[in-house]
């Protein structure tokens, strides 16, 4: 639908089978460009067991799936969050592909300790928040927003920040606080970045059927209820808020990131769009 062809993209958290990273990824291969994937080592650890028993590895595997598309991929392990990582990050893409013409902030910090009442939210884990999904965001857009500077444009920029970062929830509160940073985040750099023609907007995802819902259901399961069994409540009590019926997969999210990366949006720039089914109306 999208011609990508001679574009390439760099796609953050892409490790994850289930992730919208790696939908993004192997759809953006899909309509032609060449892809960079990263994520960080710790992230192997959230491979469920039954992936691992089918062979799934992570980066090495979607970068093996973009590659049998016939595009070019490299995988690399960087801390979106460590500014000399991330500068490492892009001069390692830009050493094997030349330029970036694409940049998906898909990163994001895994939920856990900070699923809690605010008065209950302790420092440290506020921090893990907003180090991962503001800091890794601004840093890694600085960094790639510098080399498009420098070539004169044009670019994409896509931030993935949440239906959260419009409305606040209970127990979602650093969560929350850094999506809506990542909005407000999209929108000055979208007026900085429009001399140099270099598109920036966001996605804002209702629940997506990620390796992520476990951790959020882990977090939030009430005493004697398992983690699995909360994640089939919480799904089930999703899909009847969703005007759509059901909750969103990967595919959902790389569809709109691939407009996005398109011509298409050439004339669009800081926005905030919702995918949600219909949970999220602006």
């Amino acid at each position: 639908m999208y011609d990508l062809s001679g574009k390439t993209a760099l796609v953050t958290g892409a490790g994850g089978r289930h992730g919208i990273g790696r939908a993004i990824a192997t759809r953006l291969a899909s309509e032609g460009a060449d892809v960079v994937v990263t994520d960080v080592e710790a992230s192997l650890d959230a491979i469920r067991t039954e992936d691992r028993l089918d062979g799934w590895e992570g980066l090495p595997s979607v970068v093996k799936e973009i590659q049998d598309m016939g595009r070019r991929s490299v995988g690399l392990y960087y801390d979106v969050a460590d500014s000399g990582q991330v500068d490492a990050m892009v001069s390692d893409t830009l050493g094997e592909f030349g330029k970036i013409d694409i940049l998906v902030n898909n990163a994001g910090s895994r939920p856990g300790r900070d699923r809690v009442l605010i008065v209950e939210l302790e420092e440290d884990a506020f921090d893990d928040v907003m180090r991962v999904n503001v800091r890794g965001t601004y840093l890694v857009s600085r960094a790639v927003c510098r080399h498009m500077v420098d070539r004169g444009g044009p670019g994409k920029i896509i931030n993935i920040s949440s239906g959260a970062g419009k409305r606040g929830i209970a127990r979602y509160g650093a969560y929350c606080a850094s999506k809506f940073a990542v909005i407000g985040f999209t929108q000055s750099l979208a007026h900085e970045m429009a001399p140099y023609r270099v598109n920036v907007n966001a996605i804002c995802p209702g629940l997506v059927d990620t390796e992520r819902v476990d951790f959020i259901a882990a977090a939030l399961a009430p005493e004697g209820t398992s983690g699995e069994e909360h994640r089939a409540l919480m799904v089930r009590e999703r899909e009847t808020r969703v005007p759509l019926g059901r909750i969103a997969q990967g595919d959902d999210i790389a569809r709109m990131a691939a407009f996005l990366s398109s011509a298409e949006s050439d004339y669009m720039t800081g926005l905030s769009i919702s995918v949600s089914g219909g949970s999220e109306m602006s």
